[in-house]
């Protein structure tokens, strides 16, 4: 089978993602949709509001074939990074042929010379880019200001609008990995990547959470007409998972140097955090105190979530370069047979039972024991116990 892959969290599924889903069958002319998705926390430093496993299974029963996770270090890592992972894995999988984003514009052709653009590092773009990081801005945000700066033979809106900047990504790092992967780029329906408004039936993601949390009469209308049925039951049982009093007390509890090795922080931040939390112990006071322009919400987010999971800047490059593996968190049960033996004909070894355990090199291992500490965390913060080696066929 010829798969398109998507690079997804699924927080949670939702009509959009549905009919994404459907383009992508129509427009790559597909055997199967593999999707490589975040695990139990996300890339705005969040814990999902359902485990993986059952966002996985929404997914299978909303159109996808199979779900893979992504690690967790690269999971609540920033677009560099988040992107470099999941096209780490799907480069080594020879099944896989394509890889579809939503995007708010953009053609194949413009995303790919954008990320070539990225790559062409001439001595004008390194100056524009070392000024740009002095202040502490991101490698990400700063890179794409002084490619502008120059004057390259870019799209702009591909470098400043949200899901273009995660497409010009993916590009990126295909062209990296010499990956014999074509982009497919599929124009975005209904909200905005961070549109907090809810619509009749395309909302975003941001705003379905939102609705989740809000729990009244008319919230709970808007979710059954933005969600799959399936999803929709899922969330009226849903509840919050306590995760900022964690996240708090762990930055309370970290040293210094071990705050600044996570993968977003710099430039002594690691001490206006320590020093914030203690003076200011509630999660969202502290970070709305200590956002800025240079500092925005997300990036603080992902620190306290990199932290609280044990994930550094040194791990996350060695896991980027390193065999990995594919864990298989749901398979469509009507073809599982051929879509696992599709996996096995990829580099890395599939973690679909205990016994595979045993088939990781050691970055793999380390990297998958990080998976297994946040799974952990995420069964204790939310009471339910789940097996970290489990698949489930839908």
């Amino acid at each position: 089978m010829k798969y398109c892959a998507v690079i997804c969290e699924y927080n949670p599924f939702h009509n959009g993602h549905r009919y994404q889903l459907g383009e992508i069958r129509r427009l790559s002319g597909c055997d199967g949709v593999l999707c490589i998705m975040s695990g139990n926390f996300t890339q705005r430093g969040e814990a999902a509001i359902f485990h993986k496993y059952e966002r996985a299974a929404h997914a299978v029963a909303g159109g996808a074939d199979v779900v893979l996770e992504l690690p967790v270090p690269f999971a609540v890592s920033a677009a560099e990074y988040f992107a470099r992972g999941a096209v780490h894995i799907l480069a080594s999988l020879p099944c896989v042929g394509e890889l579809a984003f939503g995007c708010e514009s953009g053609t194949k052709e413009d995303f790919l010379r954008t990320a070539r653009a990225t790559l062409d590092e001439s001595k004008q773009f390194k100056a524009a880019l070392r000024e740009n990081m002095k202040d502490g801005t991101s490698y990400v945000r700063a890179r794409n200001a002084a490619l502008l700066a120059a004057g390259a033979d870019v799209d702009e809106a591909l470098l400043t609008s949200p899901n273009n900047i995660l497409g010009t990504e993916y590009c990126r790092a295909i062209l990296q990995a010499g990956a014999a992967i074509q982009p497919l780029p599929i124009p975005r329906v209904g909200g905005g990547y961070a549109d907090t408004a809810l619509f009749k039936d395309f909302s975003s993601a941001t705003a379905l959470r939102g609705a989740i949390a809000d729990g009244s009469r008319k919230a709970k209308k808007a979710l059954k007409s933005n969600l799959p049925e399936h999803v929709y039951r899922a969330a009226l049982r849903a509840t919050p998972v306590p995760y900022e009093k964690a996240a708090l007390a762990a930055l309370v509890a970290a040293e210094e140097q071990a705050v600044a090795q996570c993968p977003d922080c710099a430039e002594g931040l690691e001490n206006r955090l320590k020093s914030m939390a203690r003076s200011t112990p509630d999660y969202a006071e502290m970070l709305r105190k200590i956002v800025s322009k240079r500092y925005t919400l997300s990036r603080l987010r992902r620190i306290l979530a990199q932290n609280f999971l044990g994930v550094t800047r040194e791990t996350v490059t060695e896991y980027a370069q390193s065999p990995l593996y594919y864990k298989v968190l749901a398979v469509k049960s009507s073809a599982s047979e051929e879509i696992l033996r599709d996996l096995s004909g990829g580099a890395y070894p599939v973690i679909a039972r205990k016994s595979d355990y045993s088939k990781l090199a050691k970055a793999a291992l380390d990297c998958f024991r990080t998976d297994v500490r946040a799974n952990d965390l995420y069964n204790v913060l939310t009471g339910v116990a789940t097996n970290e080696y489990e698949t489930l066929f839908v």
